[in-house]
């Protein structure tokens, strides 16, 4: 795939732009509604993109040569982790529905649904785990 195609299979949920914490319990990554600083939560895009891995040392850019490794830290709903996994994309994917908004329209995004970091204690971010990211609509 170009890479034009690649970034074309994002279906744009920014799911993949909440902090995620490591369950003491079962050792499963859980969900906070806690999000990067970055993220522009009206359009569901990073607002530094481009350089987002710079500024962000911590953000995973999926790519086609890790998307296998990448995959285990995105929800279940996400469309490279779906196809990695043999699964159709859901109704509501843009290469599917034809819509880009469809995402927001059926609450499929975090559009509206979080807070981020800068306005978070690190320490209490265990209060903020949330269980709609994981959610495979």
């Amino acid at each position: 795939m170009t890479p034009e195609e690649w970034e074309s299979v994002c279906d744009g949920c920014a799911k993949c732009c909440l902090v995620q914490l490591q369950d003491e319990q079962g050792e499963q990554l859980v969900f906070t509604d806690v999000a990067c600083d970055l993220l522009d939560d009206g359009a569901c895009r990073c607002g530094d993109y481009a350089n987002r891995s710079t500024r962000v040392p911590s953000c995973i850019s999926m790519n086609a040569s890790n998307v296998e490794e990448a995959a285990a830290f995105a929800p279940p709903s996400c469309a490279y982790r779906l196809l990695l996994q043999g699964e159709p994309l859901p109704d509501w994917h843009h290469l599917v529905s034809g819509s880009s908004s469809a995402v927001h329209e059926g609450g499929h995004s975090v559009r509206h649904r979080v807070r981020f970091q800068r306005d978070v204690d690190e320490r209490d971010l265990e209060s903020y785990v949330v269980d709609w990211p994981a959610y495979k609509t």
